[in-house]
């Protein structure tokens, strides 16, 4: 049953509307949204598809579906400006991590900067582990939001994402970007140790010590080509209580459904569980989802873009 106590807990601090997102990284269309253009807002991988960590879910699958500035013939300036050429409003920056989970992202702090002043595009990052310089330069950036994936239980640091880190450190890369200002957009992965719940409820409490733009929660999505390719995703009974034990544990911050679950009539079964537990959003929402939250109550509207984007 759907968890009454949630929905007023939004009810106080929200208006009764919810944003469904729908990014470059796929082709979207249901029976309720075909207006998505995923020239909008672009994924660049500034590593292309090199990863010193090739995790145990990803094995650099995410990569690919990205822009590769690798193989592109000019600066990450340039690319962002042929992007804008054709229609971008917004770029999210990404890449393949180096052996202490960082994305060398301080390289291309100017040309970001640039993006930022000259083309006016709405810049993400995603900086893994990002160390003071970073921070500092993403400062300078202006950017939207760094996208951190927050892991609370140093098991699964170590053996999914193959790095010699505890939750401690996702802590202290928080806590370096609050102190230089930049936006946080945290991601905690539901089921990332092989499908089984492991330190979210600690990743929780780390992501609310801390000033955030909003919270985006995930599910482990089983890919193709990855060690994970057939594991099974936790219970919905799991998924359903840590998105209400989300929602009470934030109450003014906005917390969303991210891009990345398990398909089929599982998504929508997911997606229905963060409407009932007054979640703010929703990426890619499966069809029939809008209907579902205009019966709650809830006004819908869609933008190309990454989860608490806004033009």
């Amino acid at each position: 049953m759907p968890d009454a106590a949630c929905m007023e807990i939004r009810r106080a601090n929200f208006a009764d509307s919810i944003r469904f997102h729908a990014p470059g990284l796929k082709r979207y269309a249901t029976t309720e949204y075909a207006r998505h253009d995923a020239a909008e807002f672009v994924s660049i991988s500034v590593t292309g598809t090199a990863c010193a960590l090739s995790c145990e879910h990803c094995k650099v699958q995410v990569l690919r579906g990205m822009d590769d500035l690798t193989s592109f013939d000019g600066s990450l300036y340039e690319l962002c400006a042929k992007l804008a050429e054709r229609g971008a409003r917004g770029v999210l920056i990404s890449g393949g991590s180096d052996a202490q989970g960082r994305v060398p992202l301080l390289e291309h702090v100017p040309d970001l900067v640039r993006a930022r002043r000259e083309l006016g595009l709405v810049v993400r990052v995603h900086p893994g582990l990002p160390d003071e310089a970073t921070c500092a330069g993403l400062a300078e950036v202006g950017i939207d939001g760094a996208m951190v994936d927050v892991i609370g239980h140093a098991d699964t640091v170590r053996a999914v994402y193959h790095l010699d880190a505890d939750p401690d450190d996702y802590d202290a890369a928080l806590a370096r970007l609050a102190r230089y200002g930049v936006p946080t957009v945290p991601h905690v992965i539901l089921g990332l140790h092989f499908g089984r719940m492991l330190g979210e409820e600690r990743a929780l409490e780390i992501v609310a010590r801390h000033p955030l733009k909003c919270l985006v929660l995930v599910v482990l999505m089983p890919l193709g080509g990855t060690p994970m390719a057939a594991v099974e995703p936790p219970p919905l009974e799991e998924i359903g209580a840590f998105f209400e034990l989300a929602r009470r544990t934030l109450p003014a911050t906005p917390v969303l459904l991210g891009c990345a679950r398990p398909l089929g009539e599982l998504k929508a079964e997911i997606d229905r569980l963060a409407v009932d537990a007054g979640l703010n959003g929703i990426a890619y929402p499966a069809d029939g989802i809008v209907a579902y939250a205009e019966e709650r109550g809830l006004r819908p509207s869609f933008i190309n873009a990454c989860c608490g984007v806004s033009w």
